[in-house]
């Protein structure tokens, strides 16, 4: 669970209130169950204002920094994986102005104006086999004449699908010169969702739907970007990374921390037949509760470090891609512990489908996905410390 003492908690809890999370809490098996998109948390939630949390308060937002959003989601997560992961896609494009406005740069200040507003925004980003990420494109960016481009191409796992207003999207040019990023507008002609093949594993309620694009046309004044194929240093490259990577993290956290506390209840509540005691007095389950108090808190307080460092600006260097890879790694990595944990501190209850526990094991496995999966993490940091391959 995150620390007591950690001090964005407060703020946290004036706008996810108890009562909130509650809702969140009960409906959360439910959507998972019937595959349903969390319209009702959704709402909830932008009723609370928190789709504005990074918004600045003189837009309508909350004036949230990103180490408050890091402790939010977490919180968010250890109530609805789903849900968290789904608002998830808005905050990192909230994430990605707040980082740029730190440095001077405007270019996205609508984002925050907007979500404070009420608009949702999402990630039309991923592509299938596309493991240059953010420095290549299969979709094709056409000039237009006017500033405007026309897109074509097909984004997987399109989070928010049901009910974003907003989609950033990028794809290259015709001669593959160019990557051009751009916002579009729900209400444009030009693309379709297809929800045929959503009935996945875990996180289900995320409705993260393949987007194509056919000929979807972003006007001028909403293409934010025009950058070199292949890698650059441009300052939204590493708003993303470091906004997806880290809130990414956070949601993952969150499902760690939920797994180790409810591990704690049900060996309070589980008796040993042998002993009479609770097992929570068992000498081998207490080694095992405090490894993995042991990861969590290491993890709590590398989150925590990793958040501030973006909120400050501060100046890593080469170090910074290594540490956000890092960062939302060791997160997935800690919560798939924390859940295996979880399981064998619970008994053979935890494993009934219906189980909450059931349900945050399978949601854990969608860690895996997320950019950068393990091997692009392991490159990023032979590479850091070995130099590129010959």
């Amino acid at each position: 669970m995150p620390t007591p003492r950690n001090p964005q908690l407060a703020a946290v809890g004036k706008v996810l209130t108890e009562d909130l999370l509650a809702g969140i809490r009960d409906r959360a098996a439910g959507f998972d169950e019937a595959n349903a998109f969390p319209h009702e948390d959704l709402g909830a939630l932008a009723s609370a204002g928190y789709l504005g949390a990074l918004a600045p308060t003189d837009t309508g937002g909350l004036g949230w920094d990103l180490a408050t959003v890091v402790a939010a989601q977490r919180v968010l997560a250890m109530h609805s994986p789903a849900t968290a992961l789904a608002v998830n896609m808005h905050q990192i494009w909230n994430g990605v102005a707040h980082v740029l406005a730190r440095q001077g740069d405007d270019s996205l200040s609508f984002i925050h104006r907007e979500s404070a507003a009420g608009e949702v925004f999402a990630f039309g980003i991923s592509e299938a086999g596309n493991d240059a990420v953010l420095f290549d494109s299969d979709t094709v960016a056409e000039p237009m004449g006017d500033g405007s481009y026309r897109f074509t191409g097909t984004k997987i796992f399109t989070t928010l699908s049901p009910a974003w207003t907003r989609l950033g999207v990028f794809g290259k040019t015709p001669d593959g010169g160019q990557l051009v990023f751009g916002f579009l507008d729900r209400t444009a002609e030009g693309w379709s969702a297809d929800d045929s093949s959503w009935d996945m594993l875990g996180m289900r309620a995320t409705h993260s739907h393949t987007t194509r694009l056919e000929g979807a046309v972003v006007p001028a004044e909403r293409i934010v970007r025009h950058l070199p194929a292949g890698p650059n240093a441009d300052p939204l490259t590493f708003g993303i990374f470091a906004s997806f990577l880290t809130l990414v993290a956070a949601v993952y956290t969150g499902i760690g921390d939920r797994a180790v506390e409810l591990a704690a209840q049900n060996l309070g509540r589980r008796t040993s037949k042998v002993t009479g005691q609770a097992l929570s007095q068992d000498s081998i389950l207490r080694y095992k509760t405090a490894e993995a108090s042991l990861r969590q808190l290491a993890m709590d307080a590398q989150l925590r470090s990793v958040a501030a460092d973006i909120d400050a600006g501060a100046d890593l260097g080469t170090e910074w891609f290594p540490r956000l890879v890092a960062n939302k790694t060791l997160a997935i990595r800690t919560a798939k512990a924390q859940a295996d944990f979880a399981l064998e501190a619970s008994g053979g209850a935890s494993y009934h489908r219906g189980n909450e526990l059931s349900r945050i094991y399978r949601d854990v496995m969608a860690g895996v996905f997320h950019p950068s999966d393990d091997e692009s993490a392991h490159n990023t940091l032979a590479n850091f410390m070995l130099g590129p391959l010959d």
